[in-house]
């Protein structure tokens, strides 16, 4: 069978025998869960429940009148007992909901009667998507209902189901595809009911059979087969990468400055699809997903089906809690993730991993001076010149690390992974984006 892939890339140790073989175990919050504000690309949301409010689970309880959003549902029933900022990730604070548990969740509204997304108007299903906080599911966190409506929607030709689940540790989307493959598989006909004129593809890499059988499976099983098709994949890294995505399946590139959909393509995770099910079948909003508790800190590795908002520090206590000390705890995985000031940090929409390393498996190097070696280049999927994007990002040369197409670094981390130098190229990249993006919201 014939793998498709993109160009450049690394292959990292996977690590992810530590959990692959293992079932995934439904997890509820103990005395409170958390809800961050801010779990999604766009404008943050402002709580619309107040300290001593009982809310349900599934009730909204924050939106924003920003169109670049998506509302906050509460995936527990209970008491607001508090509203303020929590300490996140590189020193930010982000406004959080707390509720604390009931332990009865109460359901708001809830419908539990199947509907057929055919009787609905394409308006009526990106609606239902909207309202039901849907956000892309591997990372990225954009809102769905968005990426779903491009003005050019006659002219998508594509939907690709990202099945790849690229960065090392991770397995909570190869569980997915093993547990809910029908799911996943019937949320793509939804998304592919907004396109008339496209043809379904779920990648997947080779080093996942078990779920290509699965989806396979899936597709056969609900008679899709004539316009869904399974697309198998090199394991390589960043191959689930939106980009690296549609030119190993499709052969086509998106220029700088454009979007998948300005070339007919439109990329979405295999457990965005499933929440789309969820949502369009049964009105369910997106209160809870699969997160992978990984790493060498970590007694009992594996993956566990939670509430939105729980703190991580209940799955580790679940996963048996550390039987070594962690020097990085990080949300995500090792090459994109983010690490994390503690363990009272709840599960977001867009929480893939706990990954708990020691210094044995995370070793701290000092850097070194850039020895101008060419191996950043060589391996950057986006071909760009990682080398000089780090010198204009920490001199903060907005002008030349625009230039050099700067803005375009997908932070997938092949630069600094392979760097002789242990220099932390991502750093300065994403420091210098940040900068851009500061400057333009102050310019705008």
């Amino acid at each position: 069978m014939n793998t498709l892939t993109f160009k450049n890339g690394v292959h990292p140790p996977y690590n992810k025998e530590l959990t692959e073989n293992k079932p995934v175990t439904k997890l509820l919050p103990k005395e409170k869960a958390v809800f961050l504000m801010q779990q999604h690309t766009g404008a943050i949301c402002q709580p619309i429940v107040k300290k001593g409010d009982r809310v349900l689970v599934g009730q909204v309880i924050a939106d924003a009148v920003a169109s670049m959003s998506a509302p906050i549902h509460s995936s527990i029933s209970g008491e607001v007992v508090d509203i303020r900022e929590i300490p996140y990730a590189e020193g930010a604070h982000i406004p959080a909901i707390i509720i604390k548990n009931d332990h009865q969740y109460e359901e708001y509204n809830p419908i539990h009667n199947l509907l057929d997304y055919k009787e609905l108007s394409r308006e009526h299903i990106i609606d239902i998507i909207h309202k039901a906080g849907i956000v892309g599911m591997g990372g990225a966190a954009f809102p769905t209902y968005i990426k779903l409506n491009p003005s050019n929607y006659k002219k998508i030709d594509s939907i690709i189901l990202n099945g790849c689940e690229c960065e090392p540790y991770i397995t909570c989307d190869y569980k997915l595809m093993l547990n809910e493959p029908i799911k996943i598989v019937k949320g793509l006909n939804i998304i592919l009911h907004l396109f008339p004129n496209a043809k379904g593809y779920i990648g997947i890499e080779d080093n996942k059979k078990e779920a290509i059988s699965a989806i396979e499976k899936a597709i056969n099983d609900i008679g899709a087969s004539d316009k869904i098709e399974i697309k198998i994949l090199e394991t390589k890294y960043p191959q689930g990468s939106e980009k690296q995505l549609i030119y190993a399946i499709l052969g086509r590139e998106v220029p700088i400055g454009k979007l998948p959909a300005d070339i007919g393509c439109i990329v979405q995770n295999v457990a965005t699809s499933y929440a789309i099910y969820e949502a369009v079948a049964y009105r369910t909003p997106l209160i809870s997903r699969i997160v992978t508790v990984t790493g060498d800190a970590i007694a009992n590795p594996q993956d566990f089906w939670v509430k939105l908002g729980t703190p991580f520090q209940d799955l580790i206590d679940a996963a048996g809690g550390f039987i070594k000390k962690p020097v990085k705890i990080i949300s995500g995985g090792p090459m994109m993730g983010i690490t994390m000031p503690n363990t009272n940090i709840p599960i977001t929409k867009a929480t893939t991993a706990i990954l708990c390393l020691t210094e044995d498996a995370a070793p701290i190097f000092e850097e070194e001076n850039c020895i101008r070696c060419g191996r950043c280049v060589r391996v950057c999927p986006m071909n760009l010149l990682p080398l000089y994007l780090d010198k204009f990002g920490r001199r903060n040369d907005i002008e030349r690390f625009e230039k050099i197409n700067g803005t375009s670094c997908i932070e997938c981390g092949c630069c600094a992974y392979v760097c002789p130098s242990y220099i932390r190229i991502v750093n300065s990249i994403r420091k210098a984006k940040r900068n851009i993006t500061a400057n333009n919201n102050i310019k705008g």
